[in-house]
């Protein structure tokens, strides 16, 4: 069986990785191996194809494979919150918090990730053709392992002004110098309600759940044993870094990973589901109202608890 995730070099799908790295999928009877499908569209399209068995991605990236939320189910949370950052070069002097900095400029950001940040520039007041903002991927950057490390080189080459990314890319950025945090949602910044926008999940097909409900039951079970892992443990996971990284990335991620500890919580509320599927029919991405026992497999909540 696979799993697929649409960054490698990265803290945002990392109970993922260290669930497959640290041995807790094989230890639930799962032969699980881990692959990287980017951007996170073609990751859900192989879910929906049948080329994986279950996506470790942004929850609302679901809907680019599955309409309507129809044949997939989020089985659980790997941390709660939109988890990308905004970071701008440092010669902008931006201040923190600050998103009118983003007007006349170029954004660099995967397309489904980018989404995050339009509606919260929307919520914000700013106007995207107005306010001449440039949301959009850099070329080439899903030829490498993870996005955030290479907007992170393009914003040190200006190639772009900013970039919209994963905490990886994020804090290379700070600690080279050339970028200054503007946005971190996790922790306070941006509109009310951007925090719901989207979350790291875990997915799988309706017809994996009805054909072999033990084997996702498992996958929750691993998932949240990954996590409580790593929170009794930081330093575990610079055994999965050394394993899936280069050097200087896997130098990082102990750091990153105690600061998202906060956020390591596998389930998924009503409430959640609710802000996120406002913020897909915001977008045209959804129409209507959708149940939210028809976008999380609702069989799992017992086990989203600490094991």
């Amino acid at each position: 069986m696979k799993i697929a995730v649409p960054d490698m070099i990265s803290n945002s799908y990392f109970p993922a990785q260290a669930a497959v790295e640290l041995g807790f999928f094989r230890e639930e009877g799962i032969d699980l191996t881990l692959e990287m499908i980017a951007p996170v569209e073609n990751a859900y399209a192989a879910l929906r194809d049948g080329a994986v068995d279950f996506v470790g991605g942004s929850a609302h990236s679901a809907l680019a494979a599955f309409p309507q939320w129809d044949g997939v189910k989020l089985i659980c949370a790997q941390a709660q919150g939109m988890y990308w950052f905004l970071i701008m070069h440092k010669d902008f002097a931006v201040a923190r918090g600050d998103v009118a900095a983003v007007k006349g400029r170029r954004i660099g950001a995967a397309p489904w990730v980018g989404m995050g940040l339009r509606r919260l520039l929307m919520a914000a007041g700013v106007d995207l053709q107005r306010d001449d903002v440039t949301i959009a991927p850099i070329p080439g950057a899903h030829g490498g392992l993870n996005f955030g490390v290479t907007a992170a080189q393009a914003l040190a080459d200006r190639k772009i002004d900013g970039f919209w990314a994963n905490g990886m890319g994020a804090e290379i950025a700070l600690r080279r110098g050339i970028g200054t945090l503007v946005l971190d949602v996790r922790r306070g910044d941006g509109p009310k309600g951007c925090f719901d926008y989207t979350f790291a999940s875990i997915a799988t097909t309706d017809r994996l759940i009805a054909a072999r409900p033990e084997v996702a039951a498992a996958a929750v079970r691993a998932i949240v044993k990954t996590q409580q892992a790593l929170k009794a443990d930081v330093t575990r996971a610079a055994e999965v870094g050394k394993t899936l990284f280069p050097p200087s990335e896997a130098e990082l991620i102990v750091e990153l990973i105690k600061r998202d500890l906060p956020y390591y919580d596998a389930s998924i509320s009503e409430s959640c589901v609710a802000g996120m599927n406002q913020f897909a029919r915001d977008l045209g991405l959804l129409s209507g109202d959708v149940a939210y026992d028809k976008v999380v497999a609702t069989q799992f909540r017992d086990l989203w608890k600490q094991l």
